[in-house]
């Protein structure tokens, strides 16, 4: 059986099925290993690692700790709760082809500018600050236009190109962020400008290190963590990039509890953007493919962000995130309690668990079919969502059914 373990509760004898933190770089070569000493797991506590999961069927158990089901049936719980609240920030009209085409346009030229400035970096240039905030700008124009356009382009990821896509995708979440807390325009593109140079400092981080296709070792591991530092210098040194800016850059890897780096900060110790680019990062990087590990679906990682809120961030901002994104994000694969399996294809109007999907394959018969709209909402609809699914277990890309985003 799989179990769930405080990390302060492992013994000698044990073993760790995983580490119960996605974003996180082990210290060890394996994510699967027997717990031999209470130096390794000295090791394990002061890496910042505050629970894992343990297998009781090839190491020692823990009889009160709760299985692996059992976590999740609470955390499940906990979401469908959040569910029945009001939802955030929507789009009624959802992808309207008009704002993606728009969307495109701002994205490619948000990406574009993240690599001139990442590569300005590199060769020890200035950042051409003036087509940052141009940028940053036309970012919130579109989030603010239709939210949902700018939100499914960031599903659209390719491994070979993860540092500038993740800079975008982490300030496109972080403008919708702000947007849902209600933030002034002004409050909202200084946010901006920190969430896309959040990782300037990665280019001061020896590339081959960088760009290892396998996972760090400690002492490599070492010299990642230091881009924080290298993002904070890079940024404090240019004119013209407010405060709040160079916050978001330098706290987004403090954890609510005191076990991110480079400070160590501990729950209001970290200014409120400081704790929301935290979860922001997490959430898109979590999302993403690495040539080490495969992204989860986004309504997985937004479950998961929900269990390590009870340590790593703000439980509040966490609730305030999901509905901002939306229990189930455009483009999310779900089960219907009829049997269909279903992609999102617009937000839901006034209710987080009742959104437009598009029905795309029956579970009855076994086989895909041909697509049909279904809105959930509708008087008289009495089908509902019972769960999300992975796509890869039924050989489905959900992003194919959003045809405006293609």
């Amino acid at each position: 059986m799989i179990k769930k373990v405080r990390a302060a509760r492992l013994k000698p004898g044990m073993f760790i099925h995983d580490f119960d933190c996605g974003w996180l770089e082990v210290p060890f070569l394996r994510r699967s290993l027997a717990v031999k000493d209470e130096l390794m797991i000295d090791k394990i506590i002061k890496h910042g690692i505050r629970e894992v999961y343990i297998d009781t069927e090839k190491g020692l158990d823990v009889a009160d700790a709760p299985s692996r089901e059992e976590v999740a049936l609470a955390v499940e719980a906990a979401v469908e709760q959040l569910m029945m609240e009001p939802a955030g920030a929507e789009d009624p009209d959802g992808l309207r082809r008009e704002e993606m085409a728009k969307a495109k346009i701002v994205r490619k030229e948000a990406e574009k500018v993240i690599g001139v400035v990442m590569h300005d970096v590199l060769e020890g240039r200035r950042i051409n600050i003036a087509q940052v905030d141009a940028v940053v700008e036309g970012m919130i124009d579109s989030v603010f236009d239709n939210q949902s356009a700018m939100m499914c382009l960031s599903r659209l990821k390719t491994r070979d190109e993860y540092t500038f896509q993740h800079s975008v995708n982490v300030c496109i979440f972080m403008i919708a962020f702000c947007r849902g807390l209600g933030f002034d325009r002004a409050a909202t593109t200084e946010v901006g400008v920190g969430a896309l140079l959040h990782d300037v400092g990665k280019m001061k981080v020896p590339q081959d290190v960088l760009n290892k296709p396998s996972r760090l070792t400690e002492e490599e591991f070492t010299l990642m963590q230091s881009h924080v530092t290298h993002s904070y210098q890079v940024l404090k040194e240019e004119s013209g990039i407010p405060a709040t800016a160079i916050t978001v850059a330098f706290e987004h890897h403090e954890r609510h509890d005191g076990t991110g780096y480079p400070l160590g900060l501990k729950g209001k110790g970290i200014t409120r953007v400081g704790q929301m680019a935290a979860i922001v990062d997490v959430y898109d990087a979590i999302t993403s493919d690495r040539c080490y590990h495969k992204g989860i679906d986004p309504a997985e990682a937004l479950r998961k962000l929900y269990e390590w809120s009870e340590f790593h961030f703000c439980r509040e901002l966490v609730q305030y995130f999901i509905k901002c994104v939306g229990v189930y994000p455009l483009g999310t694969m779900v089960r219907l309690e009829s049997g269909y399996l279903a992609v999102v294809v617009r937000p839901a109007n006034g209710s987080m668990i009742k959104p437009m999907v598009r029905l795309v394959y029956d579970t009855k018969k076994n086989s895909k079919m041909a697509p049909r709209d279904l809105f959930l909402s509708d008087a008289g609809v009495s089908d509902r969502i019972i769960g999300y699914e992975t796509p890869a277990k039924w050989d489905i890309n959900p992003l194919h059914f959003l045809d405006a985003a293609l």
